[in-house]
């Protein structure tokens, strides 16, 4: 089954794999050392991320060491635009409402 980015990136171990790989490479066992959990555990979300094509496993010598493919989080940053200016005009909005009647009372104290 080929899964996609998004579900890659629903599992908060994932993100933080993601993260820890984007800085440089590592083995298993040195993924395994930031986490509380097994190396299965790890060695499962890893297989969902090379499934969505995130990370990519080289062997060198006895070593497979895990290598970040975030280009692909491209996708999700298209996806999530519309959704950010959205809810940037939404805030803004709502900054300036609150801020408004604040305005209007320091001055009238003056």
């Amino acid at each position: 089954m080929r899964r996609d980015v998004f579900q890659a990136i629903a599992d908060p171990t994932r993100r933080q794999i993601l993260q820890l790989l984007s800085r440089q490479q590592l083995t298993l066992n040195g993924l395994t050392e930031h986490f509380d959990v097994s190396r299965p555990a790890i060695s499962k979300h890893i297989r969902i991320l090379t499934e969505c094509g995130l990370v990519t496993i080289k062997q060198q010598g006895r070593e497979r060491y895990c290598h970040g493919e975030l280009g692909k989080l491209r996708e999700v940053a298209e996806w999530l635009k519309p959704y950010q200016q959205f809810w940037n005009n939404k805030l803004d909005a709502l900054g300036k409402f609150l801020d408004g009647p604040t305005e209007k009372k320091a001055k009238s104290k003056k």
